[in-house]
């Protein structure tokens, strides 16, 4: 089976590298593509924050991990499966970020902590509600704590 997804819009930031911390202050705008209509963001500043799809598009497909790795080649950390972490070279280089809302203006959203680099492709924007969110307590291994401590700055 073969799927092909066209982009809802693009990422337009400072951030031109994939680097690995200090996400949470970029400050990025989501400009619609020319085939979303005018109004497809209204409504969406009554949300706080926004889930979105996005394709890790500098990913060289040589480079997607399809097994299990050290996550950020620490060796101290644990080789685990791909699909157990949140590395850029995944099978289908799918990123999925929740985002804070700033504004939105026409086909642009202003969003803050989106840790996508510039000129991203969005496949979607879902507006984050309580209800689908983790129902009960969230756990993680003592590495993935580790890893994100300087993630978002």
């Amino acid at each position: 089976m073969r799927i092909s997804l066209e982009p809802i819009g693009y990422v337009r930031n400072s951030r031109l590298e994939a680097e690995d911390d200090d996400w949470g202050g970029v400050v990025s705008e989501i400009v619609l593509a020319d085939s979303m209509g005018a109004d497809a963001l209204r409504g969406i500043e009554e949300f706080s924050h926004v889930e979105v799809l996005f394709y890790f598009h500098g990913v060289d497909e040589a480079k997607v991990v399809r097994g299990a790795r050290r996550p950020r080649n620490n060796p101290e950390w644990p080789a685990v499966g791909i699909l157990a972490q949140r590395g850029k070279s995944r099978p289908n280089r799918l990123g999925l970020t929740t985002a804070a809302i700033i504004a939105s203006e026409g086909k642009v959203l202003r969003v803050q902590g989106l840790d996508a680099i510039d000129g991203t492709p969005v496949l979607d924007i879902k507006p984050v509600m309580r209800e689908f969110l983790p129902r009960g307590e969230v756990r993680q291994p003592a590495w993935a704590t580790e890893l994100m401590r300087a993630y978002w700055g």
